[in-house]
């Protein structure tokens, strides 16, 4: 067995673990994930339960009896409630009931009767694997790790499939080994006692979308002043993102009534049209005791900046390398500040607006209600009469869509009221994709449509799950990121508890031409001041990505010049080369350049950190 590398990049925060069954065989496999710098949870037996790194107050444990829990992450349980917890444990089902009832945002694991069980989050931002290592079942919140004990290459289909535009459920879930299994976030892995059967168990579902928001706003405010006081109760200095936005500045209100000092960060976009910093200084009226920081708009990396010097440990491909310099540029400055945490409004448009695809079924059950919402909406998004009308009355199965989008992955690009209307945005690839990655993405595109089924089976309530997870995927990353580098993230919107409190409002309260984000105007009325809640408008920075595309060409060229992606046969170096030189190019304003610069960095930043096997 090859042994997991261990990189000194690792810093502060970014936990990572596997888990092993208490038996001696995984003990023995666990002796070679205990490298330099990691640390070891036992079971009571002394033999290895958890070996990896975290920091002593992002882990809480218990053991009594044969039943021993541990929580990773953030969460307000105390070790006293947990054992409490852990003394009433008779079977693994009552650990759902556990789950759901916790804030936070957090790893929760579980031994009982010599099984271990193991769940991330119902958002996707805490993930699990598994895979088997020398005939012993492994759980592992990072699929590197995993892959790297048993010596594998990323399998060359998964990373065709990540250069969909995007890549729809279930396909943007799947890990990039074979070997390694990936964990559906509503889905919790039990390993048997014998240490190799594996079995998924399903410990979360959304809740049904009936709420009248008059009677829901008040449990999404304790929801969302959880989730923040989870972070903040510990007092310290903590840091806050105020873009002026209604989601950021949510945030910073709720922090700004804990114990901890609270320090806002208004970064301003280079658009003359931006309106962000005029909304913060807004805020920042009825914040007194807030030190207020306005970093420099031309001193802000742009879109695309700095991908050549990615060197962060991912598991996966990720967007989030485009804006990777922008994400940690600040973050210095506020470490410098005392700032021991930096909370963000990430999230607050995945929850507290949602799809309009909503009115496919209302249409069908309240319709006079829907054509007065949905003439509202058409004139909102400037949608035409027939397109609507034909998405309305598109009324395929998933898997069907899915399908059906598989035949036909160089169409243009699909029009925005059938994205807002239907199952999503149907997969697409680009000119310079080569036709063996086209066939590979077509061959897991129709093999997942003969068993995918919907997140749910109202295709609004789907695309809210699907957005929700997919935007966590990138924060999961940022999160790792900006640990790494001395100041670890959180973002209370995607708190499953917070997820589920927005989600069970009714879609017509939620998605209204007449409101913007009425679900967190009255939420937060009372907290947030009229004034900043009475902004209906989000800055997009498009400026900073068209300037970056142009200001860094080099790089892009550089990027594609001994192209990973080319070596495995799945780009046309020759015409990203070309699109490199030429920054101006039709659609390139539109990110379709995205998943393949992703999967091309992530490439590299496996060649370059990966060890050779012994």
């Amino acid at each position: 067995m090859t042994v997991p590398h261990e990189s000194a990049r690792v810093g502060p925060g970014d936990a990572y673990f596997a888990v092993f069954t208490d038996r001696a065989d995984a003990a023995a496999v666990a002796r070679a994930f205990a490298r330099p710098g990691t640390q070891t949870l036992t079971h009571p037996s002394g033999r290895p339960w958890l070996v990896g790194r975290w920091r002593d107050d992002e882990m809480v444990t218990a053991h009594v009896g044969d039943a021993s829990l541990a929580i990773v992450g953030f969460c307000p349980v105390d070790a006293a409630e947990l054992r409490r917890r852990a003394s009433r444990l008779r079977d693994f089902t009552e650990i759902d009931a556990l789950a759901r009832s916790l804030p936070g945002s957090f790893h929760l694991v579980a031994a009982l009767d010599r099984r271990v069980r193991t769940q991330g989050t119902a958002s996707g931002l805490r993930l699990v694997f598994h895979a088997e290592i020398d005939g012993v079942r492994v759980a592992s919140t990072r699929a590197d790790t995993l892959a790297a004990a048993l010596g594998h290459d990323p399998d060359v289909e998964e990373l065709a499939v990540r250069l969909l535009w995007p890549a729809p459920h279930p396909l943007f879930e799947t890990s990039l080994w074979r070997a390694v299994t990936a964990v559906p976030p509503q889905d919790a892995v039990v390993v048997a006692a014998d240490g190799r059967t594996v079995r998924h168990t399903r410990w979360w579902t959304p809740p049904e979308p009936v709420q009248p928001l008059a009677e829901a706003a008040p449990v999404i405010r304790a929801a969302l002043e959880e989730a923040v006081a989870t972070r903040t109760r510990q007092g310290g200095v903590v840091s806050c993102d105020l873009s002026g936005g209604l989601d950021s500045t949510s945030v910073c209100f709720l922090a700004a009534r804990s114990p901890a000092r609270l320090v806002a960060s208004t970064w301003p976009g280079r658009d003359p049209a931006d309106t962000d910093l005029h909304w913060a200084q807004q805020a920042v009226k009825h914040l007194p005791d807030v030190e207020h920081v306005v970093w420099a708009a031309d001193a802000s990396p742009l879109v695309y900046d700095d991908l050549l010097g990615v060197d962060d440990l991912l598991d996966e491909p990720t967007i989030g390398v485009m804006d990777r310099s922008r994400v940690l540029h600040h973050l210095p400055g506020l470490a410098a500040r005392g700032s021991r945490l930096h909370l963000t409004g990430i999230g607050g448009d995945h929850v507290a607006w949602c799809s309009e695809a909503y009115y496919h079924r209302l249409l069908r059950t309240r319709p006079l209600f829907a054509l007065r919402q949905l003439r509202g909406l058409r004139a909102l998004w400037q949608w035409p009469l027939a397109g609507a009308v034909h998405a309305l009355a598109d009324s395929r199965p998933y898997g069907r869509w899915l399908a059906d989008a598989a035949r036909d992955l160089r169409a243009p690009s699909p029009s925005p009221v059938a994205t807002g209307l239907g199952w999503g945005m149907a997969p697409r690839l680009f000119d310079w994709v080569t036709p063996q990655a086209e066939r590979l993405a077509r061959k897991a595109l129709l093999k997942a449509a003969m068993t995918a089924e919907p997140l749910h089976p109202d295709r609004g309530l789907h695309s809210d799950l699907e957005q929700i997870r997919s935007c966590s995927r990138v924060i999961r990353q940022w999160d790792g990121m900006a640990a790494r580098a001395g100041l670890p993230m959180a973002s209370p919107f995607l708190d499953d508890r917070v997820i589920e409190a927005c989600l069970a409002v009714r879609p017509d309260d939620r998605v209204t031409p007449w409101r913007y984000k009425p679900v967190l105007s009255e939420a937060m009325r009372g907290i947030v001041p009229d004034v900043c809640l009475r902004r209906s408008t989000k800055a997009t920075a498009s400026m900073d990505a068209s300037n970056g595309l142009r200001e860094n060409r080099a790089d892009l060229l550089t990027l594609w010049e001994d192209s990973r992606l080319e070596g495995l046969g799945l780009v046309d170096g020759a015409a990203l080369r070309h699109l490199a030189r030429r920054p101006a190019s039709p659609g390139l304003s539109d990110a379709i350049l995205y998943t393949t610069i992703a999967a091309e960095v992530w490439l590299r930043g496996l060649t370059h950190s990966r060890a050779p096997a012994p």
